[in-house]
């Protein structure tokens, strides 16, 4: 029979009703003649409440117990998953992580999923049963207990499917599919049917929350056809696919933003051979997410170089810097630290065979005063720095400048 995997997120799965909600649409798949892997999150709240647990327990903790607790929250929910659909009449069965077994890299926390072995789900498939799986975690290489970072979920469903060779992933969650832009800023957002790999990939990369980036980049590789819908309705939800399934392909397929940015500027640093690998080093070093990078124009031997990373980030980034100029890698005259500006970004695979795209960008922000800091392309998309208190208004002109409320 066909496969199918399913994946229920925090809010889908919040309390016993939700999960009875969606134990029922697992079984409308099974009755429509799919093997169904289910992959669950923990329970809306939970796992943010194991981590405190960890913290409170101890500033310094064991990487390999706080993955040993954060874990256990996806056990329970796939444990009564499992009750549930038993319940009705569905013959299932719940599997952590190291049952499967689902192995990872030794990066506790942030592991990395190095392959699944699907032999004991196979027999189980061809017993009848249908499996639910603890999703955001795996087994080390040492046979210790792994999480694959926050929205980890998303990556185990995905990884299945691949595996699994699913016809499809289904990710249910509280929103009904992918905007073109955030309907809590404008109410001209439409929902997409279908959107690329590529330009999803670049939505969740530039803030867009329905995906984590991971997964699509999973997805992207190996071409697993996903389906973002709600728990809570029943509409068609977004197809995310290959670019060949969508037969004509829109400029602009939707804007990003991403409120809490910093803009940093080294200002009149040497302008010399292996200066940006002197600054950005000591950065990567520190767990910095740099993003967005400009390096002016150099006058008499010195020029200025600004990036962009995360407002958290500043403090770190500050003192990385601080160390590398005490350390004589850097030469500069000072820092300059705007701490309130926000990024937004259009996004498109239509970009790539249309001219004037990144001028209509400019002159409809132009038109409402909005001024552009620093400018970034690629070839689906272009992102700008500008002060935070205008990103709203950014946002809204950008999506009127390319009619995203009007179908394709």
């Amino acid at each position: 029979m066909p496969r199918l995997v399913m994946k229920f997120g925090g809010t889908s799965v919040a309390d016993i009703d939700r999960i009875r909600n969606a134990a029922a649409r697992v079984k409308q798949e099974v009755e429509n003649g799919y093997d169904v892997c289910v992959v669950v999150s923990a329970m809306s709240g939970k796992t943010n409440e194991l981590v405190g647990w960890v913290r409170d327990t101890s500033l310094l903790y064991d990487a390999r117990e706080y993955d040993a607790v954060v874990a256990s929250g996806e056990n329970v929910t796939a444990g009564l998953m499992a009750l549930q659909l038993q319940e009705m009449g569905v013959p299932a069965r719940s599997w952590q992580g190291w049952q499967v077994p689902l192995r990872t890299n030794s990066m506790h926390g942030a592991a990395r999923i190095e392959s699944i072995e699907t032999t004991n789900l196979d027999r189980k498939f061809e017993e009848g049963l249908h499996a639910v799986i603890a999703g955001f975690q795996g087994i080390s290489p040492e046979g210790r207990i792994t999480t694959l970072g926050r929205g980890g979920s998303d990556t185990s469903a995905v990884a299945f499917a691949a595996a699994l060779g699913a016809e499809r992933c289904d990710i249910y969650t509280d929103v009904d599919g992918v905007y073109t832009t955030d309907p809590r800023i404008t109410k001209k957002a439409r929902r997409l049917g279908k959107i690329s790999y590529e330009e999803m990939l670049e939505l969740a990369s530039l803030g867009a929350k329905v995906l984590q980036t991971r997964s699509v980049e999973l997805a992207m590789r190996y071409k697993v056809r996903l389906r973002v819908l709600s728990s809570f309705s029943d509409g068609p939800g977004t197809l995310v696919c290959d670019e060949e399934e969508i037969v004509e392909s829109r400029v602009v397929s939707g804007i990003a933003h991403s409120r809490d940015e910093a803009k940093l500027t080294l200002i009149s640093v040497q302008d010399r051979p292996g200066i940006a690998a002197a600054i950005f080093g000591p950065l990567a070093e520190a767990g910095v997410n740099v993003d967005m990078i400009v390096q002016n124009i150099g006058a008499d031997g010195r020029t200025d170089m600004t990036f962009s990373c995360p407002v958290d980030e500043v403090p770190r980034a500050r003192k990385a810097l601080e160390h590398a100029v005490a350390g004589g890698q850097i030469d500069h005259r000072g820092l300059d630290v705007d701490e309130e500006v926000a990024k937004v970004s259009i996004v498109g695979i239509g970009m790539r065979s249309h001219a004037g795209v990144a001028h209509q960008m400019f002159a409809a922000l132009a038109a409402e005063g909005v001024n552009i800091k620093v400018i970034t392309t690629s070839e689906i998309k272009v992102s700008v720095l500008v002060d935070r208190k205008y990103l709203e208004l950014a946002v809204q002109a950008l999506h009127d400048a390319f009619e995203l409320e009007k179908a394709s």
